[in-house]
């Protein structure tokens, strides 16, 4: 008989272990996370094999996320201070396979370096977009992400969400923790599913209230357009993470 897969691990706000020997590093600065629920049915054709829609009280989420990727680095070199700096916005969703390691699935990720972006398509297979971006910070808080995808299409995609950072938050709901504690990333890479661990500090979360949202990524990604208001957003003003090496679908690490 068929073994019964384990459940999902649990959501903790710290990694469940540290990466020693980076494959990859880099900062995440200024994110504000954008999140509308959507029926577990509508996503699921769209990530990995091997992966499932990660829900919480049978619903699942997808996110919009908008920041500032900071120095790029590989194993332990310095981070690469102009290709490996760029505004950044990426939709995802989110997954557990069936070792129950939760994780994102980034069905797109813009940027506004095209050779970050030609490495990652072709090296990696990462669905990276070459996209005019820009984030401002205005008074009282305010943070302004906009962009327009240039290559390779649909051409113009993007929009511009302005939010209002909050008071810092000191224990996050479970909601808040399911959307954000993520210690791991599932692709595909060269055909294979692969599962890429990640670590970095806690979170520090803002609430924060959205002034502005126009966008068609979601849709560009191949989802429905979010119905009603966004069930969840916040702001952090980012941590450093790192990337250990991808892990096969058996779970062993690869060479």
């Amino acid at each position: 008989m068929p073994s019964t897969p384990p459940p999902p691990q649990p959501i903790t706000p710290d990694p469940p272990e540290a990466i020693a020997r980076p494959l990859l590093t880099q900062s995440w600065l200024d994110l504000t996370f954008v999140h509308w629920a959507v029926d577990p049915a509508d996503v699921a054709p769209l990530l990995p094999p091997g992966t499932v829609p990660d829900t919480l009280d049978g619903v699942t989420y997808v996110g919009l996320v908008a920041f500032r990727m900071h120095r790029v680095g590989w194993l332990r070199l310095p981070g690469v201070p102009y290709l490996g700096s760029f505004p950044e916005t990426n939709v995802r969703l989110y997954s557990v396979d069936a070792h129950g390691r939760r994780g994102v699935v980034f069905l797109s990720l813009d940027a506004s370096r095209l050779i970050p972006v030609v490495v990652a398509r072709l090296g990696f297979r990462m669905p990276y977009l070459w996209s005019r971006m820009r984030v401002e910070h205005l008074d009282g808080g305010t943070v302004t992400y906009t962009g327009s995808r240039r290559w390779p299409g649909p051409r113009g995609a993007g929009g511009r969400i302005t939010v209002r950072r909050g008071e810092p938050i000191e224990e996050p709901t479970g909601l808040e923790h399911f959307l954000t504690a993520r210690w791991g990333m599932h692709s595909v890479f060269f055909g294979r599913s692969m599962y890429l661990p990640n670590a970095h500090p806690r979170w520090p979360l803002h609430r924060a209230e959205l002034l502005e949202c126009e966008e068609d990524l979601v849709t560009a990604a191949g989802l429905p357009r979010p119905a009603g208001e966004p069930v969840s957003v916040l702001y952090s003003p980012g941590v450093p993470a790192r990337f250990g090496r991808p892990a096969r679908p058996a779970g062993i690490p690869t060479p």
